[in-house]
């Protein structure tokens, strides 16, 4: 027997109030990982408590780092001689554990990782960073056990990477290494993704010598060190959209604080479509508003930015489970991204998954029903559905949902819904479903 959290949620209720958005999860975990690059203490401000902070904090003092987590401020101070490897249940702990390579990299000539962890959403290869670390001098060793050794004891060197892909880890992995590289390096087809302007931004603070961010093409001169900065951390627009995607499903009306409102027009133009109104007060404020069913808005798909958010897809779909006619969904990015469907069908939901795709029918209610998030942002839109839903739902699997957001439970809970997390002993193999 074991004790597994589970949030029990008793749906049908609109929203009201009003959220402060904190800061970006897909900001502050590069951004931790980048200030060991850095020959003196960092502090980031704004950064949001979750799972995967904790795990990258274990992963800094692993490799020597003196790390405090005060409220939203975590102060980093990397040692004169940081390690060069990341034990696998730590590399396998989050993705987001891939982040320490250029950093490990250009401090010590030497990294050692093994295939990172995550949500199983597909396929999610890494060879663009090793194959943008290999073009900048690195000689990769790919070992018996799966892992890969780097060495670049003479140090990075800066050159042209061409990149098939605008990946954002692979954005993110080269553009911490250009940062101390011998000469210029200059990154072609980046990433553009907010996430990827708030790291080049902090490296900046920190000294770096970037141009062209927000770009698709970033140059970055190389300098012998950075140094300690504070930076605060960009507004999670992912979970602005989680907000907004449930109000657009249960009706109401929420004020959003510390929101880009840029960010987020992508799904502000959807759920415009859907028949909400959204509505910006000054430049980090709006009001998001839903009355009655939503209308299907139709097809369409996700894409790299300014495109619609792959990780707000399954939150958007939630939203349209009840909307008065068909949509569907293509997600460009994972294979696997909609494994939040079955889920969706226990509480009532017409909802099909083929290939890439979700198709949805509306359906005038959903009902409670037990399911399982199959991973973080399909657990949120589980979530989402249950506060649509008349009756009890009992959403298990929620260290996945806890990777994203601080207290969910608490987030929802203030905006006049029944939610509520419990410790609740099941069997070892988990809750029978």
């Amino acid at each position: 027997m074991r004790e597994m959290e589970v949030l029990t949620v008793n749906g049908g209720r609109e929203l009201f109030g009003s959220v402060r958005i904190p800061g970006a999860k897909n900001s502050v975990l590069p951004i931790m990982a980048a200030a060991v690059l850095c020959r003196g203490t960092v502090t980031i401000t704004d950064a949001p408590v979750l799972s995967d902070v904790r795990a990258c904090i274990r992963i800094l003092n692993r490799i020597g780092c003196a790390v405090s987590l005060c409220g939203t401020n975590i102060r980093i101070t990397p040692p004169a001689n940081p390690g060069s490897s990341i034990p696998h249940e730590l590399m396998r702990s989050m993705r987001s554990s891939l982040f320490f390579l250029a950093p490990m990299l250009a401090r010590t000539g030497r990294a050692e990782i093994c295939m990172p962890g995550g949500c199983r959403l597909g396929a999610r290869p890494i060879d663009m960073h090793l194959d943008g670390l290999a073009h900048m001098g690195a000689e990769i060793t790919e070992k018996q056990d799966g892992s890969w050794l780097l060495r670049a004891e003479n140090g990075l060197k800066g050159t042209e990477i061409g990149l098939r892909f605008p990946s954002v880890g692979a954005t993110e992995t080269l553009l911490m290494a250009a940062c101390t590289a011998h000469g210029t390096t200059v990154l072609h087809n980046a990433a553009q993704e907010p996430e990827v302007v708030d790291l080049a931004r902090f490296l900046q603070s920190a000294g770096a010598q970037i141009s062209g961010v927000g770009t698709p093409e970033l140059c970055i001169t190389g300098t012998d060190f950075l140094f300690g900065t504070q930076y605060a951390v960009c507004p999670d627009r992912i979970t602005a959209a989680t907000v907004m995607c449930a109000v657009a499903g249960c009706g109401g009306e929420v004020l959003l604080t510390n929101i880009r409102c840029g960010d987020v027009q992508s799904i502000t133009q959807l759920l415009e479509r859907a028949g909400c109104s959204f509505v910006p007060l000054g430049k980090d404020a709006a009001v998001i508003a839903s009355h009655g069913r939503p209308r299907a808005p139709g097809s369409w798909k996700t894409g790299v930015h300014p495109d619609f958010p792959t990780d707000a897809a399954p939150l958007a779909a939630a939203a349209l489970l009840r909307a008065e006619g068909e949509s569907a969904v293509t997600d460009s990015v994972f294979e696997n991204r909609f494994a939040c469907a079955d889920g969706f069908c226990r509480m009532g939901a017409q909802a099909q998954v083929s290939g890439r795709t979700l198709r949805l029918n509306g359906v005038p209610e959903l009902c409670g029903a037990h399911v399982t998030a199959p991973d973080l942002r399909g657990g949120a839109a589980l979530v989402l559905a249950a506060l649509q839903a008349q009756g009890t739902s009992v959403i298990a699997g929620t260290e996945h949902i806890n990777r994203g957001y601080e207290n969910i439970a608490a987030l929802f809970s203030r905006l006049g819904a029944s939610v509520t997390a419990a410790e609740k002993q099941q069997e070892v193999s988990g809750m029978a479903e």
